[in-house]
């Protein structure tokens, strides 16, 4: 699994933070997983260590400044697709910035640009190992008026699909 998020999702009890934890509780291999966009002074020291502890590859938001996002998405599914099973991503539009997506209640400043979200949506849905993504956090109630939010959520349906037409085969 590829997280594309802002935050680790590994809180405890049953909510919108908790997926994650969740899911390596009902058997997915934590060391499968690979967390891409986790923002500073939005994920309390537990779940950092948490993720730390149970094996989670963690990218912070800070790197993706720093690094070639071809690299990022090369490590991240070579993690996730370790074993060869599939590999699920989940993109969630609150690692962008809270310009970009005011219509997500949990975006903060500093976040991604949305050109950047939609290049690693569009090159991760381009392999083969990639057999499901999902869109998370989209706000439609509380976006601008000229629903930036909401178009980007389409834009990365869009990419997904463009992703998914480049794969060989």
């Amino acid at each position: 699994m590829i997280t594309v998020d802002a935050h680790h999702d590994l809180r405890d009890g049953r909510s919108n933070g908790s997926p994650v934890r969740r899911l390596v509780e009902a058997g997915l291999d934590p060391r499968r997983i690979v967390q891409i966009g986790i923002a500073d002074f939005a994920n309390s020291r537990a779940y950092r260590e948490r993720a730390r502890d149970w094996g989670i590859t963690v990218i912070l938001r800070d790197e993706l400044h720093e690094r070639p996002i071809a690299e990022v998405v090369e490590e991240a599914l070579g993690i996730a697709g370790a074993g060869g099973g599939p590999i699920h991503v989940d993109l969630d539009v609150d690692v962008c910035d809270r310009s970009v997506v005011p219509g997500c209640p949990a975006s903060i400043p500093g976040g991604l640009q949305a050109h950047e979200l939609r290049r690693l949506a569009r090159a991760l849905a381009a392999d083969p190992r990639v057999r499901g993504v999902d869109i998370a956090e989209v706000d439609a109630a509380a976006d601008a008026p000229d629903g930036r939010t909401v178009r980007l959520a389409a834009l990365l349906v869009l990419e997904a699909a463009a992703g998914l037409a480049l794969r060989e085969g």
